[in-house]
């Protein structure tokens, strides 16, 4: 028995060494260097997001029917068959991931769109959630700002009224005053665009330790224990400028505090300092 195994083994062996490596050339490293590129670029845009878990099942049904494929004809018939079906659901299911890379290769893009031009939207979005978050705090007005991070925000978009808007101070200033249709909620940011108001957040379960953090606060904490968001909060009762992310919060903090960690924040790789 072990004889014969050592013969098979060395039949594959003198097969693919004198089928398959001779045919191995530069054009073949590149385009098995172009695959994984496809296969790392796909990793890259689901880490960290909700879909990663769809896109997992996604692969084990594929498997799945692949090996059944293989063995059923009348099964493989009708795989072949929904095939197209399949293509064209995938893009449909994964629309907001897809939504967000292409943003991210066309903010990202040189020849399309210059850095000088990224950094001023950048640099005008973070002035103008400044000026927005310090008169709201000098007027004691409460203010819920989500800012998107790498994890999509779509559920609680949803939940919301989209507005699709660039960032102004005075738009900011006109939601969340008293009394207007979306002042109560939470806004949310993506890049430089509001894109939706008045959106629901899930409440934290955890005991904040300070029994004077109400309602907005816990919202906050709970939306950055699922993600990598970074949320803005300022106090109706008290006009004290909070900050949290990854379930952390820091508190009382003054423009010019609030300015850098934006400036962390809206770096390409979205680094965020020792902030909090």
């Amino acid at each position: 028995m072990l004889e014969q195994l050592v013969g098979l083994v060395e039949r594959i062996v003198t097969e693919v060494s004198s089928t398959v490596i001779p045919q191995f050339t530069w054009v073949s490293l590149v385009d098995i260097l172009l695959v994984a590129l496809i296969f790392y670029g796909l990793f890259r845009l689901f880490q960290g997001t909700q879909a990663v878990a769809l896109l997992r099942g996604i692969l084990v049904v594929a498997l799945v029917f692949v090996l059944a494929a293989s063995r059923f004809t009348a099964f493989g018939w009708v795989m072949r068959n929904t095939l197209p079906i399949i293509l064209v659901a995938i893009p449909v299911i994964f629309q907001p991931e897809l939504r967000r890379a292409l943003e991210h290769l066309g903010r990202t893009a040189p020849a399309i769109v210059g850095r000088g031009g990224r950094e001023t939207a950048t640099q005008r979005a973070i002035h103008e959630i400044v000026l927005a978050v310090e008169t709201l705090a000098r007027e004691r007005t409460g203010a819920l700002l989500v800012l998107e991070g790498d994890t999509g925000l779509e559920e609680y978009i949803e939940s919301g009224e989209r507005v699709d808007a660039g960032i102004s101070a005075r738009l900011l200033l006109t939601i969340f005053f008293p009394g207007t249709p979306l002042h109560d909620g939470a806004v949310i940011i993506r890049g430089d665009r509001i894109v939706a108001a008045a959106c629901v957040l899930p409440l934290t379960q955890r005991d904040l330790g300070d029994g004077s953090l109400g309602t907005r606060h816990r919202a906050a904490v709970g939306v950055t224990e699922q993600n990598d968001a970074l949320v803005i909060i300022v106090s109706e009762e008290t006009g004290i400028i909070s900050l949290t992310r990854s379930g952390r919060i820091a508190r009382r903090l003054d423009g010019q505090r609030l300015r850098t960690i934006l400036q962390a924040f809206y770096r390409p790789r979205r680094l965020f300092g020792n902030g909090i």
